[in-house]
């Protein structure tokens, strides 16, 4: 058959992601917090983007209002394209304005009056706006950097410009642990100098606030640490050199190695665990920010459960069709009017993305309430499993959807404040063929039996899972000892090593 070039036109069918449904999904799975940065940026770079101050609006009259839609309506027609894009996206004037924005007011009122409002901060004699060298991140505060609070401390400790340079170049190996994360060998060899002379320089660097800094390991960083303290005695150092032991609860093995009866070695422990294993971590570090739950659920006086969103995670911007309408019964440009048309279609869309958005969680919220409201009720123990299609499947949404949804969301309940994933947990099956359990509340039970264990009856793994088999839940071995590991629990050796050390 002989290969000839040939024109075909046929007509088929695509998904395609347009620049609008890439943004609405984008908005879907984002934190509040995330969400707030983008809003942010949106209200910076969209002038027809503005926030809602629920302010009541002055009382005007309907002709004006209409001319305007009127307006904005005309000029969002010109322009073939433009017009077809905001079609496509249903874009309502419904949103409009019904006085000028406060920014606006109170602007026009300072330009009537003949100040806008500059002189006054002209004259303020903390801060001049006309200084050409006005350096505003000079008058912003920080934390001191770990890095920085050692540099201080060295200049006041070392006074030779040789022992100066390599304390500096240590200081830069240092992580934000506190740990030093270069070999001497190697500083030596790049700076020139003998091993000896890095290692006397260390040895003054290790004496620096936090005590452990400048530790090569643990083991090297909790010596510091007892140094400073003055109690790295001998049987210290021994405990200290056997942490695998302490790891291992093996404490017939560290009291012959310490010569020591168990209380002292209970003791020595627990003076262990009272040290920093990252020292550098206390300069320097971001503020922890606290959850802020997207839902709130409370129990109804009828027996059931209202759901909410919190409406302090929602970001309220509307679109200023009044500003727009101002602008287009101008004299403008082609490039300008298209422009202006881009920021209307942008502005309109983002201001249905995040009410679909809130929508969709509280649709979610609620039939996870729904799901779990034995949970609610009773505790983790009647936690059912759950996963993303059974809630997908009851919401008639996609099981993507709901993902995106449950990603970085929290909700506050009588039980305290869960990520929504929380609730989609894995199924157990019943021994006896009844309704299966959740992964999350055979993982509470184990904890139960194991906290209720003594020294006289350890539980192993097996016999967790004869006595959860006994209670109708059908688990394998190799499960608990998953789940037990999960929960940070030793083994049954080693928890009997500690009750029989201990007397508990």
């Amino acid at each position: 058959m002989a290969l000839t070039p040939r024109l075909e036109l046929r007509q088929g069918q695509s998904l395609v992601m347009t620049p609008q449904l890439q943004q609405a999904i984008k908005l879907l799975q984002m934190s509040n917090l995330e969400l707030q940065t983008y809003v942010e940026s949106e209200l910076e770079k969209n002038p027809l983007l503005e926030r809602d101050e629920k302010r009541e609006a002055p009382a005007a009259a309907e002709a004006p209002e209409a001319a305007e839609e009127r307006d904005v309506a005309s000029a969002l027609k010109d322009g073939a394209s433009t017009s077809e894009k905001l079609a496509t996206l249903g874009t309502d004037l419904d949103n409009v304005y019904q006085g000028e924005s406060r920014a606006d007011a109170e602007n026009r009122s300072a330009m009537a009056q003949g100040d806008s409002g500059w002189a006054s901060l002209k004259s303020s004699r903390a801060v001049s706006l006309d200084q050409d060298d006005l350096d505003f991140g000079a008058t912003l505060t920080r934390e001191t950097t770990l890095a920085e609070h050692l540099t201080e401390q060295m200049m006041l400790a070392i006074a030779g410009p040789a022992d100066r340079l390599i304390g500096q170049n240590l200081i830069g190996m240092v992580n934000e642990a506190g740990y030093l994360t270069a070999d001497t060998a190697q500083v030596a060899e790049m700076l020139g100098t003998d091993v000896a002379h890095v290692e006397r320089v260390l040895g003054v660097l290790q004496g620096f606030d936090p005590a452990g800094v400048f530790a090569r390991d643990l083991k090297e960083c909790l010596k510091l640490q007892l140094k400073e303290l003055d109690r790295l005695d001998p049987a210290m150092m021994v405990l200290v050199d056997h942490l695998d032991l302490v790891a291992k609860r093996d404490f017939a093995a560290l009291k012959s190695l310490c010569r020591l009866d168990a209380d002292d070695i209970r003791d020595m422990i627990a003076e262990l665990r009272r040290l920093n294993p990252k020292p550098g971590h206390i300069f320097g570090a971001e503020p922890v920010q606290p959850v802020v739950p997207d839902v709130s659920v409370r129990p109804a006086p009828d027996g059931s459960w209202l759901v909410e969103l919190n409406s302090d995670t929602l970001p309220r911007v509307l679109v200023n069709n009044r500003y727009m309408a101002q602008v287009s019964r101008g004299p403008i440009r082609a490039e300008d009017k298209t422009y202006l048309s881009e920021c209307h279609a942008n502005a309109t869309w983002l201001v249905r993305s995040l009410d679909q958005r809130a929508k969709t969680i509280l649709k979610v919220a609620r039939e996870i309430v729904r799901q779990q409201d034995a949970f609610l009720a009773y505790g983790v123990q009647h936690l059912r499993p759950l996963n993303l299609k059974t809630v997908a499947e009851a919401i008639e949404m996609h099981e993507s959807t709901v993902s995106r949804v449950t990603s970085n969301k929290y909700v506050v309940t009588p039980r305290g404040i869960f990520e929504l994933k929380y609730f989609f947990t894995t199924a157990i099956n019943s021994a006896e063929g009844g309704e299966a359990h959740s992964a999350e509340s055979v993982r509470h039970r184990l904890r139960e039996m194991i906290e209720r264990e003594t020294s006289a009856n350890i539980l192993s793994d097996d016999t967790l899972v004869d006595m959860l088999k006994a209670e109708g839940i059908d688990i394998a071995r190799r499960t608990v000892a998953k789940y037990r590991e999960s929960l940070g629990i030793p083994s049954s050796v080693q928890r009997r090593r500690e009750k029989n050390a201990f007397g508990s």
